[in-house]
């Protein structure tokens, strides 16, 4: 296992998802990276809850550490954290322990009490940027104190699990999540980059539980030694997980955009240092801080579900052994045969907003095979993102060029095709899919003077293939798709 240092070619990058933990090792000369995973139990305790064990992710985490740094003969410079955004952990500060289960973000309990709150939404929007909804942490942090023996005290922390992850790796020391995982709350003010007194009050949520906000790129803590890493290696970059796939994109001119397809997908769109006004159906966040440079900001549009339809097809029809089957299942036919899918399994999200839609599937007859199901999965994914770049071009007013795309479901040729055609735009994908923790890593190594510049990090991406339009007929199947998605909104009344 190396000596820690702040000097070196090689970044780690904790990518701790929504099903499971990735590290990777990103070499500045550019040499293929090692990884290594482990995926972490999925609860259910009731239908519209989801749950993670935050102790399970920790031992992936350490796991995943141990297993890339026994591989590496080098000094390490730094290490770069993204995570599951809104998920948010009940913790002691004293000691790291989880008092709860961490509520993740796609849990709906608080649906009702958000609708509650309705007559708040103009100072929702304006503070945070966001809407009323059970997607982000304000009203999961209110259930907890509400509704579990977590109780307000000088001892009690909630965490985003990036700033779970640093208070273990630092031994306790460093208790912080950056700017870009603390917009994603529903408690901060995305101007000051504070967090926000008021809406912390609505939530009945004390500031001081809450982690210290820092830049997204700048030394945050280092690590101690636990037998998993070496003691000394600098923390020094995070970001949500969409946010440093826009930073790994190298989206760093306005109006850059990209598609992250992964258990959701989320279509982010650089709009520059100045936060602009709130708009129907896009949210808007921050995109990353480096160092003491002004902040950038983003329109995004969120999507619930995408890839976790495929695991659905997989784990919960058996339609599937395998996810990588999927593109080959789907391209075995020419079309869906009138079948359209809406994966609203935990209500829909951009632009929409309706946590009381369910999922569907509409236009089944005799001859629907499974076939047909599943390419009507894989157009879903295309028009949920249709959908949220029409509602980003109307809100920004600028059309995007193109469409950079990663994520596991971007390795379909047909998505992406399918995609090109209903956007009207190329879609570009990299040769490096796993461009959330290579974003971590860059912002990391930023920091620690791996990397120089921007500039310098934009000259590392590259295009794999380039898909363009091939079919101008794209409005028939889009209206069909709207036509389901009135059917599986309201579903759910109580």
């Amino acid at each position: 296992m190396p000596a820690a240092s702040s000097l070196g070619g090689v970044v780690l990058a904790i990518d701790a998802g929504t099903t499971g933990v990735r590290t990777r090792a990103v070499f500045a000369d550019g040499r293929t990276s090692i990884a290594d995973y482990r995926e972490f139990t999925q609860h259910y305790p009731q239908p519209g809850w989801v749950e993670h064990d935050a102790e399970e992710i920790w031992q992936a985490v350490r796991a995943t550490l141990h297993n890339v740094c026994a591989r590496i003969n080098e000094p390490i410079a730094a290490i770069g954290i993204t995570n599951q955004r809104e998920t948010v952990v009940a913790i002691d500060r004293r000691t790291g322990a989880p008092l709860h289960r961490a509520i993740v973000w796609q849990d709906r309990r608080t649906a009702q009490r958000c609708d509650a709150l309705a007559n708040h939404l103009p100072t929702v929007r304006a503070t945070t940027g966001l809407v009323l909804d059970p997607y982000f942490s304000g009203s999961k942090v209110e259930w907890l104190l509400r509704n579990t023996d977590v109780a307000n005290n000088k001892n009690l922390a909630f965490a985003t699990i990036d700033a779970f992850l640093i208070h273990r790796l630092t031994g306790g020391a460093s208790f912080a999540t950056d700017v870009t995982n603390a917009s994603r709350t529903m408690l901060f003010d995305i101007r000051s980059l504070k967090w926000s007194s008021d809406m912390c009050a609505m939530f009945g949520v004390e500031p001081a539980s809450l982690p210290d906000v820092v830049p997204s790129s700048g030394r945050l803590g280092v690590t101690v030694h636990d037998g998993a890493i070496p003691a000394g290696i600098p923390i020094s970059g995070v970001a949500g997980d969409q946010q440093a796939a826009l930073f790994g994109q190298a989206c760093f001119a306005v109006g850059s955009a990209k598609n992250t397809y992964g258990t959701g997908s989320f279509v982010l769109m650089n709009v520059g240092t100045t936060c602009p006004a709130p708009t129907s159906g896009m949210l808007t966040t921050v995109a990353w801080q480096v160092g003491k440079q002004p902040a950038v900001y983003a329109y995004e549009g969120a999507i619930f579900v995408t890839g976790a339809a495929v695991q659905w097809l997989r784990d919960g029809l058996n339609i599937i052994d395998a996810a990588s089957e999927i593109g080959p299942l789907a391209e075995s036919v020419p079309d869906t045969g009138g079948v359209v899918m809406v994966p609203a399994f935990a209500g829909l999200g951009s632009p929409w907003w309706d946590a009381y839609a369910r999922g569907a599937i509409f236009g089944i007859t005799r001859g629907t095979s499974r076939a047909h199901i599943a390419r009507a999965v894989v157009e879903s994914m295309v028009f949920q993102t249709r959908d949220v770049v029409d509602a980003m071009t109307r809100a920004s007013g600028v059309a995007i060029r193109d469409l950079r795309v990663d994520g596991g479901a971007a390795v379909m040729n047909l998505m992406l095709q399918l995609q090109s055609d209903q956007l009207g735009v190329d879609v570009l994908r990299p040769t490096e899919l796993e461009t959330t923790a290579i974003g971590a890593a860059y912002l990391a190594g930023l920091a620690e003077g791996v990397w120089g510049s921007t500039d310098d990090i934009a000259s590392r991406w590259a295009l794999e293939r380039r898909f363009t339009p091939s079919s101008a007929d794209r409005d028939a199947s889009h209206s069909q798709w709207l036509r389901a998605i009135e059917r599986s909104r309201g579903w759910v009344t109580a």
